[in-house]
């Protein structure tokens, strides 16, 4: 059976095709445009062959996650020997802390161009989800680009499944240009959220596609919780925070582009902003597009949306489908290097606000490893836009694990963000603007307007301790906090964590 061109398979027939440690570009973002049904198929195919005593393993390349057919499946079934740039699985999590999976943790707008410049070896297999494909290699993606494109540029074979799902005009959404390699390189002339500068799709030489895969495949993206109390502090306190930056002139009347990270609290912050009378009507330039921006779009109050994906639960996505005429022009769907790019975060002066697992008092981010050893997620875009954006936020719970742990913390022990490109901190007990404060005012702020109050005496009391200098810090005491929580369960084991409520959406809920 063919489709113009190219052969139709199976998906356990397309698994075949893909050998013994090649290196395969997988397409999509967070869960949304991964090829589900070859990735199963693959996972399947590794088990059989390892219980028949024959080594199966390749390396994944992929947009962000890989969702969970590339996470969980290929993961669970001991086929992934290298991973990059970003996972969210547990079973992913896992080996990669076992060391069964060797992990690169890197910012998702650099890929792109380290992925053409070889750091990452060459793309054997490029495996992706379209709407649709032409005989002369047209490639119509589906609710995601990520580096798709790229995977296609430099990939020796292509594997292309149609996911019948979508509707063939999701490819309006799309926004694709891949850039030259520097100095080759043009101004990008994206002035507002909504600019199109590239194509509604990806070209691939079609000699590369050796099968096609018809699929019907739903959103695997669960529905987020409803906003939580202190998600909702968090939002109360950004909120007036804004509305005094633009009462003192510091940002427009007309405000700015707003960026939210991925996961249940951006969702819960991001409905929570747009619901405030009080906020005038906003833009996004982001990298997903998520369930609550649905309804914040439907209101009014979200104007426009460029993003990387459509990161939607499956009732979310088919309310975007079922009414496309009054979507398709307020959301622009781009590759990762555009939706995260530097130059067009700076130049749109976009307000980046981004989650945090740790935060130490003079203002380091912690995103990405428990104690300093232990993957939690990865980097993502959050770099991309902390270091570039009009003002950099990161929110997080004041604490976590029921009590036993503080967010806040003397020495963070993996930095992620530095000090230098943190504007301001929140969690629900209050706000720091950190902007031209020395480290001694920072620490301050931090302590008292952030840190729970059940961990502030500690905390004063670890800066009274310190060693002078610029940066205060006791390095015989600065981790002891991490050390506590390793030997008896609790930072503070004498801590009566009867005084605390539980947190909804706890970062450290699936911690290693």
């Amino acid at each position: 059976m063919a489709m113009g061109n190219f052969p139709v398979l199976t998906a356990e027939e397309a698994a075949e095709l893909i050998p013994d440690g090649a290196t395969l570009g997988i397409g999509g973002f967070t869960d949304p445009g991964v090829p589900q049904a070859v990735t199963r198929a693959l996972a399947l195919r590794a088990r059989a062959l390892h219980d028949a005593g024959e080594p199966f393993q390749v390396r994944v390349l992929a947009g962000a996650e890989a969702g969970p057919a590339g996470d969980v499946d290929l993961a669970e079934a001991d086929a992934v020997s290298f991973r990059m740039p970003f996972q969210s699985e547990g079973a992913c999590r896992a080996a990669i802390n076992d060391g069964r999976i060797e992990f690169h943790d890197e910012h998702l707008s650099h890929c792109s161009q380290q992925l053409l410049e070889g750091f990452f070896g060459k793309v054997d297999i490029a495996v992706i989800e379209a709407s649709d494909v032409s005989d002369d290699g047209r490639v119509y993606f589906t609710a995601a680009i990520g580096n798709g494109p790229t995977f296609l540029r430099m990939a020796d074979k292509v594997i292309i499944e149609i996911n019948r799902r979508h509707p063939k005009r999701v490819c309006e959404l799309s926004d694709i240009l891949l850039l030259p390699l520097p100095p080759h390189r043009d101004p990008l002339p994206i002035r507002h959220p909504l600019d199109r500068i590239g194509l509604p799709y990806a070209t691939v030489d079609p000699a590369k596609i050796m099968a096609v895969v018809e699929t019907d495949a739903p959103s695997t993206r669960p529905a987020p919780r409803a906003p939580d109390p202190a998600s909702r502090q968090i939002a109360e306190h950004l909120v007036r925070f804004f509305l005094n930056e633009i009462a003192a002139g510091r940002l427009p009347q007309e405000f700015l582009p707003l960026q939210s990270g991925v996961g249940n609290v951006g969702n819960a912050l991001m409905a929570d902003l747009g619901e405030h009378p009080d906020l005038p009507p906003f833009t996004m330039y982001s990298e997903v597009f998520q369930d609550s921006c649905v309804d914040l779009m439907r209101a009014g109050r979200l104007t426009g949306a460029s993003a990387c994906a459509l990161t939607l639960s499956e009732d979310k996505l088919q309310e975007v489908y079922d009414d496309f005429a009054f979507f398709e022009p307020r959301i622009v769907l781009r590759p990762q290097e555009l939706s995260n790019h530097p130059t067009v975060i700076r130049q749109l002066g976009v307000l980046a606000i981004n989650t945090a697992m740790e935060i130490d008092i003079y203002g380091h981010i912690n995103s990405t490893h428990v104690c300093g050893t232990q993957l939690l997620n990865g980097l993502g875009g959050a770099g991309d836009f902390e270091r570039n954006a009009r003002l950099s936020v990161f929110v997080c719970h004041s604490i976590a694990k029921g009590g036993r742990v503080s967010s806040i913390v003397p020495f963070c022990t993996h930095v992620d963000h530095s000090e230098h490109s943190v504007h301001v901190i929140v969690t629900e007990q209050g706000l720091a603007d950190l902007r031209g404060l020395g480290p001694a005012e920072r620490a301050q702020r931090i302590i008292d307007n952030c840190a729970h109050p059940a961990y502030r005496d500690y905390l004063h009391k670890y800066i009274e301790g310190a060693r002078q200098g610029h940066i205060r810090h006791d390095l015989a005491r600065c981790f002891e906090l991490h050390q506590n929580l390793i030997d008896h369960g609790a930072m503070l084991p004498d801590l009566d964590l009867r005084q605390f409520e539980a947190v909804a959406d706890d970062p450290w809920a699936s911690a290693p």
